[in-house]
């Protein structure tokens, strides 16, 4: 395992939020304390669809990433209901270079992170698929979001998941050592404006084999105390 972030600052890491040039870190959203990598808002009035996105440098196609996360805090004022308690980690993702300035996610795949309420069902390591799709139960899926299977993760407690990613071929979401999601054949959506210029990139190739790595800023303070990577042989 290798440790995605230093423990001292974001070295290694691109910031891009919606609406600003790419490392333009707004209010100091993204930040390591304590040797804890944190999305904060505490220099926020409202949270004004600042999406935010934090990129690892290299992109990677055959690999494990384990994250330790916790929601932490008060959700920012002007917040989506939907963003309480709500990041995610996004792989075989563009690069920041190429998303537009006002985009508010990046084209990829997300493994949704999301903490319980305190009362109630709540899954994390759910699946999203912002300008992509992926093939589920051996059909192709095409709404933009499914639950794992997950228990739901209430309070400030520390929960850790992790992605097993094999290229175009499955990728899988695991909490707490229990696989909670599978899927494969991971491709970008035809119908999407951004996804449709990749595929161009690609030379009409709409499949998704590797790409960048990202920690989302939703409006919800969230801290991660492990950013680590294990790479798989091709």
């Amino acid at each position: 395992w290798i440790s995605l972030f230093n423990g001292k600052n974001l070295e290694g890491w691109k910031v891009k939020i919606a609406g600003y040039d790419m490392s333009d870190n707004f209010g100091n959203t993204f930040r390591v304390e304590d040797g804890v990598l944190k999305v904060a808002y505490d220099k926020y009035e409202k949270f004004g669809a600042k999406f935010g996105h934090l990129f690892y440098q290299q992109p990677f196609s055959n690999y494990v990433i384990r994250v330790e996360y916790r929601f932490v805090g008060q959700q920012t004022p002007g917040g989506a209901g939907w963003a309480f308690r709500n990041s995610g980690i996004m792989i075989h993702g563009q690069t920041p270079e190429s998303m537009r300035k006002d985009q508010e996610f990046p084209v990829s795949i997300e493994v949704q992170l999301l903490g319980g309420p305190g009362t109630g069902i709540r899954s994390t390591a759910n699946l999203c698929t912002p300008g992509t799709h992926v093939v589920l139960n051996g059909k192709l899926f095409t709404p933009h979001c499914t639950d794992s299977s997950s228990k739901t993760y209430h309070g400030d407690q520390w929960v850790t998941v992790e992605v097993e990613v094999r290229g175009n071929r499955v990728i899988r979401h695991i909490v707490e050592g229990v696989t909670v999601m599978m899927y494969t054949a991971p491709q970008l959506d035809e119908k999407d404006p951004d996804a449709r210029k990749l595929i161009q990139g690609q030379g009409g190739d709409k499949m998704l084999y590797g790409g960048t790595i990202s920690l989302q800023a939703e409006s919800h303070p969230v801290e991660f105390r492990k950013v680590e990577l294990k790479k798989l042989a091709d």
